[in-house]
């Protein structure tokens, strides 16, 4: 099966069940793996099996629905708030005219023509603005599934069809018509089409973001060594650009020539330029802040770092949260059950309640009918979780946490347990020499310079952390002869003429060398789970260094934090007993797995879940891969210029351990945000429904006029979107 994936923008959508009907039919076609439809992107996207089908034939059936699907270009959202505004314009000049029409004084040859002249306006209105509604309406019912334009058709329509029976006395209905009510409906609804589709365009701020960040030029070198300008969209792998001071770097590649800073801030979060030279990897968008680097191109087009966070982003805003699924069901019988609701309203006020309303029982009856199908709002439901989840994506991006699935947000806040994996996740993955103890024939810079000159020629990393150390200090030493390293046993060499030994303590007693001045202090290193290295010349031992993986200088206040969001703090490594009892001491963690092999990880996830705890495993995102996979939810941290190929859910860029508190912050606040929203979407339709169909009036003498309603409903969904901003303001402050 060869499977494949398409992404497409999609016009023609005018609500969520829009989105939800382009998902029912295309998983009815014969091929296809998944569908996720994202209204508030106007994107889609499709896995399918390539020998079954392809893009022509999705598009094409896309198209059969009643909607266009192009190949995915970054759409627009100010070209859509424009379209938006000029058809509001159109509406509330009709509007206007309509209002002077109907109250302004008008001479008596005007007035006799004055239905006629109020049809020619609301019929304009209706062919124009309106018209949107009303194919929208076409397009759901003719694939067997009511939208939102449903409700708004029918209420337009009945006004509108009423009055024209009016003006000619059809049917035996009075002369009373309402034109107005038809226009304005059309004139409200249309404020907030055109206030959502604003608001949608901030909720994708941070992808608009990054989408600018890209060079639109670039400086290409050809093979004659002359510079010369080309776009950046046509450059190729092993191409050569310049990149000079202040500019945009246009390419993720490598340096092959120059020295600069770079500012790296858009990929890693961190402020302070990076050193880059020869032979050091650079990420399209970054920003050359010194000198002159000559960079050979690596990666292009969607293979690019900043393509891949952008696409992951984007799939994260396409995929549905678990909360979303009840919203969704509702959503999906909500316009019939409005549509009857509406019915049962005409039919009580026609043949029960027309004494109460003291008018024309069918103008009042009707009225309230129409009322109900304009005031309740499917779209402020189906909208209450993705903006959310839109809104809280893009903060995270904005904060180096890239979120790439919608459910992971979600499942984040909802965690009992985070599983950290030791080397460069609690610890730098960096060895430092923290004991130096040198016996009573020498002194710590002799023990040190003896060290440095064997491992100066090794690769092992507690080698390269004693030459840290020898730097450090600025010792100096001479050159080594017959150098040799055995693997699991140390450095064998000759220095200054006589034998020097470093390594494990098997390598220097194994010669007949003692270490009984040093026992003690060796024991007490090793309770604190130090690695030693023990150094040996001329037959005798100098001295032990004690080193260790050192831990995140944040690492406790992290666990702290995360104790006080009652996570349960884990912590797992393939080290020792005694190591792993040190390094989770240091960090203050109580519980640890120790000797856990890799492939052994996974099983340390599955039995917290199998006490129905749910799970987070932080990891460096290759190694734990099966962990990350296995967990409920999957962090994979310190990511630099690989950050688009992580494993985890969750890629925390920054490689800040922080940045695990801050997620979950930003997922409990997400999710809060989607309660409230679904809260008041489900409140404003329960309590806007029944003041609508006129329960209130027998009573109070409180209706609502249907123009009214179409504002009301307007605005329902763009406070659900308007909330989900909110979600901008959002401070990792420590939490309480």
């Amino acid at each position: 099966m060869a499977e494949q994936t398409i992404k497409f923008n999609i016009t023609g959508m005018h609500c969520v069940n829009c989105a939800t009907t382009i998902e029912r039919r295309l998983k009815d076609l014969q091929g296809i793996k998944s569908v996720r439809i994202n209204f508030s992107r106007a994107t889609g996207i499709v896995t399918y099996d390539a020998d079954v089908t392809n893009k022509t034939q999705i598009t094409k059936y896309v198209k059969e629905i009643g909607y266009t699907a192009k190949e995915r270009a970054r759409l627009d959202q100010t070209s859509q708030a424009s379209i938006q505004m000029g058809w509001l314009i159109f509406s509330i000049l009709a509007s206007i005219a309509m209002m002077v029409l109907m109250y302004a004084p008008m001479p008596a040859s005007i007035h006799n023509s004055m239905p006629y002249i109020l049809l020619i306006v609301a019929t304009v209105t209706l062919l124009g603005p309106g018209m949107d509604f009303f194919i929208s309406a076409y397009k759901s019912i003719r694939n067997l599934f009511a939208n939102m334009d449903v409700l708004v058709s029918m209420g337009v329509l009945s006004a509108y069809i009423y009055s024209i029976f009016a003006v000619f006395g059809t049917f035996d209905t009075s002369g009373h018509a309402f034109f107005e009510t038809a226009v304005m409906l059309i004139t409200f609804i249309r404020i907030g089409k055109y206030l959502e589709e604003r608001v949608k365009g901030r909720a994708s701020h941070a992808l608009q973001k990054l989408g600018k960040l890209q060079a639109d030029k670039a400086r290409l070198l050809s093979p004659e060594g002359n510079e010369m300008e080309a776009s950046a969209s046509s450059l190729r792998v092993g191409d050569i650009v310049v990149v000079r001071a202040g500019e945009i770097i246009p390419v993720d590649g490598e340096v092959i020539e120059g020295v600069s800073s770079v500012d790296e801030s858009m990929v890693t979060g961190e402020s302070m330029p990076v050193l880059k030279q020869k032979g050091d990897n650079v990420v399209g968008a970054t920003i050359n802040k010194t000198g002159v680097l000559k960079v050979k191109t690596a990666r292009v087009g969607e293979e690019t770092v900043l393509s891949q966070i952008v696409n992951m982003v984007e799939d994260a805003q396409m995929d549905k949260a678990p909360i979303q699924r009840f919203a969704d069901r509702v959503s999906n019988v909500f316009v019939p059950v409005v549509i009857g609701l509406s019915l049962v309203t005409f039919l009580c006020w026609y043949f029960v309640l027309y004494g109460v309303a003291g008018q024309q029982p069918f103008v009042w009856a009707l009225k309230m009918a129409i009322a109900v199908l304009v005031i309740a709002c499917p779209c402020a439901m189906g909208l209450a979780t993705p903006t959310a989840i839109m809104v809280g994506s893009g903060v995270g991006l904005d904060h180096a946490i890239l979120i790439k699935r919608a459910s992971a947000l979600e499942e984040v806040a909802r965690l009992n347990v985070m599983v950290f994996d030791k080397t460069g996740t609690i610890t730098e993955g960096r060895f430092v020499v923290t004991d130096i103890v040198p016996t009573n024939t020498g002194t710590e810079s002799e023990l040190v310079t003896l060290a440095v000159a064997g491992c100066a020629l090794s690769n092992h990393p507690l080698s390269q952390s004693v030459v840290d150390e020898a730097r450090e200090r600025r010792l100096m030493w001479d050159t080594i002869q017959d150098f040799h390293e055995e693997a699991g046993s140390g450095i064998i060499c000759h220095y200054k003429g006589k034998v020097l030994l470093i390594g494990n303590e098997g390598l220097v007693t194994s010669r007949g060398i003692k270490i009984d001045g040093v026992k003690d202090k060796i024991r007490e290193l090793e309770i604190h789970g130090k690695s030693l290295m023990y150094i040996a010349y001329d037959g005798t031992l100098k001295g032990v260094l004690g080193l260790m993986d050192k831990i995140k200088q944040n690492a406790r206040d992290v666990v702290t934090q995360l104790k006080q969001m009652n996570v349960r703090v884990v912590m797992m490594t393939g080290d020792g007993d005694q190591v792993a009892k040190a390094v989770a001491s240091a960090a203050g963690i109580e519980e640890y797995r120790a000797k856990v092999l890799p492939a052994e990880k996974m099983e340390v996830v599955k039995d917290f879940q199998g006490k129905g705890l749910k799970v987070g495993m932080v990891g460096d995102g290759i190694n734990d891969a099966p962990a990350l996979a296995q967990a409920d939810v999957g962090i994979a941290i310190g990511a630099g210029t690989d950050v688009a190929k992580e494993t985890g859910d969750i890629v925390l860029i920054k490689n800040d351990m922080m940045d695990v508190v801050r997620a979950i912050q930003l997922g409990r606040r997400t999710l809060s945000k989607i309660r409230q929203n679904l809260f008041w979407a489900f409140f404003y339709n329960v309590v806007g429904i029944p003041i609508a169909a006129g329960a209130m009036y027998p009573l109070f003498g409180i209706s609502l006029k249907p123009e009214y309603a179409g504002l009301a409903m307007a605005f329902s969904s763009v406070s659900v979107i308007t909330n989900s901003l909110l979600l901008k303001r959002i401070s990792f402050s420590k939490y309480r």
